[in-house]
């Protein structure tokens, strides 16, 4: 089988798990990923904005770069830009938030779900419409200290079980008060994998936890044309970053779950 080329864009790195998602599905791909490091978190920004910034992304990716296909890693663009990126570039497109929605709707026998991301991201309330749009009923609630907890590396430490603990009894409170019989777990952040073990040990027994990253990998097997048989990996990957490639590097290495390698500057107003 060809080889296809994939583009995969973020705001940031924490994109990454959705690419290390990737190798593991498709594991032959070549790979070229975006970071946007020089205007993060998008979160804080209009969606005017996050619409410019992320089509100039996808046409650095498909244009400059080749990609043949695209996935938006960044829930932010995802949520608020999907359909200015479709428009910018003509090569299929692929957020992260419907087929988390969809994996949800797959593990879900009672209909109600919960969703933990980034205040940006609850705020949009994308999940909750996709969630809706697959016949289920959503509660999302933002987990704001997670992220700076996992770039910390305190991937393992008490400090982020306690966080982890209390976000989730406020979560099931707010789950009973609404009668929601839940039984599955959206993780609506793309940071959020390098917790996941931790979020399983936490949750109600019974309560599947639904990995977006590994989600989105799926259903771009699927959408780009994929047989997913299994083969020897013979991935390439190269990574762009907008600002602060040092840090890209040595922080983006325990995102991917192996070295990123030279990561390269590039303007993208350039």
């Amino acid at each position: 089988m060809r080889s296809p080329h994939i583009g995969v864009f973020d705001s940031g790195f924490g994109g990454l798990t959705v690419l290390r998602a990737l190798l593991g599905h498709i594991p032959h791909a070549c790979y070229t990923f975006l970071g946007d490091t020089a205007r993060l978190p998008y979160g804080s920004k209009s969606r005017r904005t996050i619409a410019h910034y992320a089509s100039q992304a996808a046409q650095f990716l498909v244009e400059k770069q080749g990609a043949e296909y695209l996935v938006i890693a960044c829930n932010t663009a995802s949520a608020l830009a999907l359909d200015s990126i479709q428009q910018a570039v003509p090569v299929p497109v692929l957020g992260v938030v419907e087929p988390g929605a969809e994996a949800a709707r797959a593990a879900s026998k009672t209909g109600d779900v919960l969703v933990i991301a980034t205040a940006a991201t609850v705020q949009s309330h994308a999940y909750a419409t996709a969630c809706r749009e697959q016949g289920l009923r959503a509660l999302e609630k933002a987990c704001p200290l997670l992220v700076p907890l996992v770039e910390e590396g305190w991937t393992e430490h008490p400090v982020t079980r306690q966080v982890i603990d209390v976000y989730l009894s406020e979560l099931r409170a707010e789950a009973q008060a609404e009668g929601l019989q839940y039984d599955a777990l959206v993780l609506g952040c793309t940071h959020y994998p390098l917790i996941r073990s931790l979020l399983e040990q936490a949750v109600t027994p019974g309560v599947r936890v639904i990995d977006s990253a590994e989600a989105t990998a799926e259903a771009a097997m699927r959408l780009f044309g994929q047989d997913g048989e299994a083969r020897p990996s013979t991935a390439q990957v190269r990574c762009f970053a907008t600002d602060s490639v040092e840090k890209f590097e040595r922080l983006g290495s325990r995102f991917l779950g192996r070295p990123t390698g030279k990561v390269e500057l590039v303007d993208l107003d350039g």
